[in-house]
C-alpha cells in the first residue's frame, strides 16, 4: 500500500489566500514554465512608491562591479530620508526559487526594516538561474556585499552592524554568503537574517515530499529551482555549501541567526535542522516555526493576522540585535 502523504493543516485565513492567487501560481513550477512565472511575478502590486514609505524612504539604483569577469550588478539602496549615520546596514537577497526576481521583490518589508529601525537597505539584483547556474548568483551576491562593506562610510553604514538578511531563494543565498565571509575572512557580518531559507537541494526530507499540488513552492517546484541552478549535480555528493548551505559541514564562526518558517512548506524540516546544527555549534539562534504557514505567506498575504505576527516578529529581532 502506498503510503499518504500528511501534512499540518493551513491557517484558515491563508487557505483563503490561497484560493485567490493567480491560476499560473496554482499549479507547481516546472523549467519550462519560468519566463511566464516571471512575466506573471513582474505584474504583483507594489513598486517604488510603496517602498519610499509615503517619504520616509530614499532610494537609488547603483550599477556596482560584479564578481570578477562577470557583469555590473543594479543594487537598490534604501536610507532614512531624514537623519545621519552611521546607521546599521542590511544586506539583502530577494527570493524566487533561484529562477525569479529581482531587487525589489520582497522589498517592502527592508524597506518597513529602514524606515521603523533607522538602517540602510541595500538589496542585490543576483543574476538568475537557468541562464545563470551555480555559482554565479552566490558570488553576485558575495560581490555585492564585499562593495557594501567597502563603501560602509559613503553609505552611512556602521561597519560593526552589518547584518545579511533574505527570503526563500534569497534566505538560501544569504546563508551562502555568510559561509563565503566567512571562509573568505570577510566582511565581518553582525547577524543574518534566514525568511523561510531555501538550503537543500537533496529533497530527502519528509516536508520536502508532503505537497504535491498545494500550498506554494511544493516538491515539484522546489525540483525545479534547484535543477535549474545545479542541473545534473542536483542530489549528487558534489554540491558545494555555498549552493545548498545545508550540505555544510561545519557551521562554526557563523553570525547569530533568526530563522524562521511556516508548518506547511517544503522548506520546514530543512530550516528546522540548519537551525538546531547551528544552535549546536555554537551559533545563537532565534527560531520560529509559524502554524498553518504557507511558503512566503508574510510577502504574499502581509496583512493577514499570522503575516503580521511574523513581520512584527522579525523586527522586534532587529531592533534588539542592532541595539546591543
Amino acid at each position: 500500500m502506498t503510503a499518504v502523504s500528511t501534512h499540518p493543516p493551513f491557517d484558515p485565513e491563508l487557505s483563503a489566500t490561497l484560493a485567490g492567487l493567480p491560476p499560473e501560481l496554482q499549479h507547481p513550477l516546472l523549467l519550462e514554465d519560468i519566463p511566464a512565472w516571471r512575466e506573471q511575478i513582474g505584474l504583483l502590486p507594489g513598486g517604488d512608491e510603496l517602498l519610499r514609505r509615503d517619504g520616509a524612504v530614499a532610494l537609488e539604483e547603483r550599477q556596482i562591479p560584479g564578481p570578477e569577469d562577470a557583469p555590473d550588478l543594479s543594487v537598490l539602496i534604501l536610507r532614512p530620508a531624514r537623519g545621519s549615520g552611521p546607521w546599521p546596514g542590511i544586506y539583502f537577497m530577494h527570493g524566487g526559487g533561484m529562477v525569479l526576481g529581482s531587487n525589489r521583490t520582497g522589498a517592502d518589508e527592508l524597506a518597513l526594516w529602514v524606515d521603523e529601525i533607522g538602517a540602510v537597505g541595500v538589496s542585490v539584483e543576483y543574476r538568475l538561474a537557468p541562464e545563470h547556474p551555480h555559482p554565479a548568483p552566490v558570488e553576485d551576491c558575495y560581490a555585492g556585499l564585499a562593495w557594501t562593506s567597502k563603501h560602509a562610510g559613503e553609505l552611512g553604514i556602521d561597519p560593526a552592524r552589518l547584518v545579511i538578511a533574505g527570503g526563500s531563494a534569497g534566505g538560501g543565498l544569504a546563508a551562502g554568503t555568510a559561509l563565503m565571509a566567512r571562509d573568505r575572512g570577510g566582511p565581518a557580518l553582525s547577524h543574518q537574517i534566514l525568511m523561510c531559507p531555501m538550503l537543500d537541494d537533496r529533497g530527502v526530507t519528509p516536508s520536502s515530499q508532503e505537497l504535491d499540488g498545494e500550498g506554494v513552492w511544493d516538491r515539484t517546484s522546489n525540483l525545479s529551482g534547484w535543477t535549474a541552478l545545479l542541473g545534473a549535480a542536483r542530489g549528487g555528493p558534489d554540491v558545494s555549501p555555498y549552493a545548498a548551505p545545508a550540505r555544510a559541514q561545519d557551521l562554526t564562526g557563523l553570525p547569530p541567526a533568526f530563522i524562521d518558517v511556516g508548518s506547511v512548506e517544503t522548506f520546514r524540516d530543512e530550516d528546522i535542522d540548519f537551525a538546531a546544527r547551528l544552535s549546536r555549534a555554537g551559533v545563537s539562534v532565534e527560531f520560529h516555526l509559524w502554524p498553518g504557514g504557507f511558503h512566503g505567506f508574510d510577502l504574499i498575504a502581509p496583512r493577514s493576522a499570522l503575516g503580521q505576527i511574523a513581520r512584527a516578529t522579525r523586527l522586534a529581532y532587529l531592533r534588539r540585535a542592532l541595539a546591543a
